[in-house]
């Protein structure tokens, strides 16, 4: 053959076939979503809501998020003040203060997680085997009630608890022959003050998400083990736990990414100078140095600093949890 003959369309041809073929899948999709949201539009409405708060209170706040990085001024405003880099991330690594806030907030929470979390666990196990409704029910009205109290009254039933003259505490103290002490005053005896009183008020109503994932076990399988010759311990430990674990890795997860949001309302009710030392955690931190003192540059930058570690450690539990018990939040 003197010339080779071109077989098969050209590249431009390709390209429009390409480009054609995008555009009809492009379509269908489009049309498939418009029938999604044509039979579903009734969730979405009811959805709205909820993304618009997001979108308000949460996302629209990050613009501010900058402030961080720039010597703000309430006068000159955020677009205004200078750009100073991470200069105000080195000022907190180099405050003791706030190197005290991280050790208390990582203790803190070490030990709310340690205690508080299984605590609800055990609640919804122990409700489970409760037989007469009436007792079950009062039992858990008892136990949800705390949660639905201000943190306010909360902390005045701490105080009033632990007063050293007319405290129940107190109280059986001197009953017992021993000197009256003002706990709340005493660094050592905050955080176990604060965690009890952390747990007392949420265990309960937390053990709601547990008591609903074991009415979803299948009770053939409590049958099975009946005919196996199991004891309601047995139940418990082999089919009660193992049905509900996903939901346990859920919740664990969730914790963890909130190991740093320690309940800085209680604090700042119940703490002094005194317990700084033990009490003084990140948030009361970010408090003190943005709405007291005025630097709110700063305090973003503990606030963003705080965020970032709390992104780590829920990507990262998640991330593990995914690779030991392929249960996970995505």
């Amino acid at each position: 053959m003197s010339q080779q003959e071109h077989i098969g369309p050209s590249t431009e041809e390709l390209v429009v076939e390409a480009r054609e073929a995008l555009r009809d899948r492009t379509r269908r999709r489009a049309a498939r979503l418009g029938d999604h949201f044509k039979r579903e539009w009734q969730i979405y409405v009811l959805l709205l809501p909820t993304i618009l708060w997001f979108a308000l209170f949460l996302y629209k706040p990050m613009y501010g998020l900058q402030i961080a990085f720039k010597d703000y001024s309430i006068f000159r405003g955020i677009d205004g003040s200078p750009w100073i880099g991470f200069e105000h991330f080195r000022t907190l690594f180099e405050n003791d203060q706030f190197l005290r806030a991280i050790r208390n907030t990582v203790i803190i929470s070490f030990f709310t997680l340690l205690f508080g979390f299984p605590a609800p666990i055990i609640l919804a196990l122990m409700f489970n085997e409760i037989l007469n409704q009436t007792y079950k029910r009062a039992a858990q009205t008892i136990v949800y009630l705390p949660h639905f109290i201000s943190t306010v009254i909360i902390a005045g039933i701490v105080i009033t608890a632990f007063s050293p003259s007319a405290g129940i505490v107190n109280t059986v103290l001197e009953w017992l022959g021993m000197d009256p002490v003002y706990f709340l005053t005493k660094p050592e005896w905050f955080r176990p003050i604060f965690i009890g009183s952390g747990i007392w008020q949420e265990a309960g109503f937390q053990s709601i998400v547990y008591l609903a994932a074991i009415a979803g076990v299948n009770p053939s399988l409590y049958e099975s083990a009946v005919v196996d010759g199991a004891s309601r311990w047995q139940m418990v430990w082999k089919v009660t736990l193992p049905s509900i674990l996903p939901t346990i890795i859920i919740m664990l997860i969730i914790r963890i990414g909130n190991l740093l949001e320690v309940g800085f309302e209680l604090i700042i009710l119940l703490y002094q100078p005194a317990t700084y030392e033990t009490a003084d955690v990140i948030n009361t931190f970010i408090y003190r140095q943005g709405l007291q003192q005025g630097q709110y540059d700063l305090a973003a930058a503990a606030g963003l600093f705080n965020a970032v570690v709390a992104f780590v450690l829920v990507m990262t539990a998640n991330t593990i949890s995914k690779r030991v018990s392929r249960t996970s939040l995505w």
